[in-house]
């Protein structure tokens, strides 16, 4: 594989994450870069791995994602060497992270994950964040894996209704 080829993997993620105000899925990046026929799979798992390594971006790994944000130093290399991103990639990028900002920004703000505690059951944790800050976190023992398991995923599509009706409850 060509260094300048990875370079432009890596600047394009860059622009990605420094073009939102929230962390971006590695599904996400991925999906881009694959439907825009840039590169395959293989290739831009292992930029993540560069950038993050090289302290680029930040990870944070949750039972059923991986999400990333771009750091100080991310910034400064897209900063220097951004003018490398011809127009075209980066209207194609700006136009996809338009068109699904909603749902990215959702994905990146519903959080549920599950682990096993010390007594032996699960404990399922659901978050919803806004601007950083976490409008409800919730945390709910379970007595197995898979009812831990159906439950993240049922968070995903009740998260909305289950903190309204909270909300409601507790006014």
């Amino acid at each position: 594989m060509a260094v300048e080829s990875i370079t432009l993997y890596k600047l394009i993620t860059l622009y990605m994450l420094d073009r939102v105000d929230f962390p971006l899925s590695n599904a996400t990046i991925t999906g881009f870069v694959l439907e825009t026929g840039y590169t395959d799979f293989a290739t831009i798992q292992q930029v993540l791995g560069i950038i993050q390594d090289d302290g680029l971006i930040d990870v944070e790994s949750s039972r059923s994602s991986t999400s990333y944000t771009i750091t100080e130093q991310g910034k400064e290399m897209l900063g220097y060497f951004g003018n490398k991103i011809s127009d075209e990639i980066k209207k194609e990028v700006n136009e996809y992270l338009t068109k699904n900002k909603y749902e990215l920004k959702q994905a990146a703000n519903i959080i549920s994950e599950y682990y096993r505690t010390t007594q032996g059951d699960y404990a399922v944790h659901c978050c919803i964040k806004e601007n950083g800050s976490s409008l409800i976190d919730l945390t709910v023992s379970v007595p197995d894996e898979d009812t831990a398991d159906y439950m993240c995923g049922k968070w995903k599509d009740s998260s909305q209704s289950i903190y309204e009706y909270i909300i409601k409850q507790l006014m």
